[in-house]
């Protein structure tokens, strides 16, 4: 099969297109036909230094699969050939990544494609997806009636868990550039702040009776998550994607909990996404779409800045 393999850590230029094995599923696995992935953050970042999360060059990176099931393992129950699935693969460890025409994984991270989306569509879910579901739901536990602030709400995480946070009946606060802000106010946001021209803290407070929001979810870090705090009331929470080496002493004087979210693969978050897509609460944003072979200059692109949602690479022609 081929794929695109990182030869060694570093720039784009790591990657090669090259002819590999075909992996076989052992007999709790789905082998996937992939026919779209897509490009994250900790793409780029593993492409370059990725040691830390247990990859060795040569490898197969990439975090997002839509495919079809093309064989089943002698002890997988709940899958079979012809299935469309979706998922986020498994790469600490010496796991193969997304970046290929071929997927193995153990069925128990694997879920069914929402029947409403094209593969290409529901490429752009499943690492973004579960991880804003998993820091909303699973760490900050929000409530119908809370109100949240998510940063960076144009992002591939932001503009998901605007919606979701909407689908669960929170008032929504949402930065992000001033050119992204008509598309924010479409995701659900009930209030879309322009980081460059508003103070985000100002902003809340003053719409809050200078109480603040239940909950910030913090997708950019640094010094937009220490200025986070200021914006949560007393006995908030924190949750952040992004590991950074910040002064948050205030939040300890506010009681706000601050967490800081690594994403657990489990079916049951693909299938509650998918019951939201489905009903039309939850809708991908798809920045643009490339060939696989373009994943260094889509990771040039996403490393840039300015990408709105998901840059989606397709595998296969629909």
């Amino acid at each position: 099969m081929k794929a695109m393999v990182i030869t060694a850590f570093g720039g784009p230029e790591v990657f090669q297109e090259q002819d590999v094995p075909k992996p076989k599923p052992g007999e709790r696995d789905v082998l996937v036909k992939v026919y779209a992935t897509s490009v994250n953050p900790v793409d780029y970042k593993i492409r370059k230094a990725g040691a830390w999360a247990g990859v060795k060059p040569p490898a197969i990176i990439g975090y997002d699969v839509s495919g079809v099931v093309e064989a089943t393992g002698s002890r997988v129950k709940d899958f079979k050939v012809g299935d469309e699935v979706y998922y986020t693969p498994e790469i600490a460890g010496g796991g193969q990544g997304s970046y290929a025409e071929y997927h193995v994984a153990n069925e128990a991270i694997v879920a069914r494609k929402p029947s409403n989306l094209n593969h290409r569509e529901a490429a752009s879910i499943p690492l973004a997806g579960c991880t804003a579901f998993e820091a909303l739901v699973g760490v900050a536990d929000i409530k119908s009636g809370e109100s949240v602030l998510i940063q960076a709400g144009a992002g591939g995480v932001g503009s998901l868990a605007i919606q979701i946070a909407k689908a669960l009946g929170l008032f929504v606060f949402a930065t992000c550039g001033s050119y992204n802000k008509d598309l924010v106010r479409q995701l659900g946001a009930d209030r879309v702040i322009d980081y460059r021209a508003e103070d985000f803290v100002d902003v809340i407070l003053k719409e809050t009776a200078q109480k603040g929001v239940d909950v910030v979810f913090d997708t950019a870090g640094g010094e937009a998550l220490s200025k986070s705090v200021g914006a949560v009331k007393h006995s908030g929470r924190i949750v952040s994607i992004v590991s950074s080496n910040v002064n948050l002493d205030e939040a300890k004087n506010k009681n706000i909990s601050v967490n800081y979210l690594f994403m657990k693969r489990e079916r049951s978050k693909l299938d509650a996404l998918r019951a939201l897509i489905e009903k039309g609460r939850v809708k991908p944003v798809i920045d643009s779409v490339m060939p696989l072979k373009d994943v260094a200059l889509a990771q040039q692109r996403l490393e840039k800045g300015g990408v709105r949602g998901k840059i989606v690479l397709k595998v296969v022609e629909e």
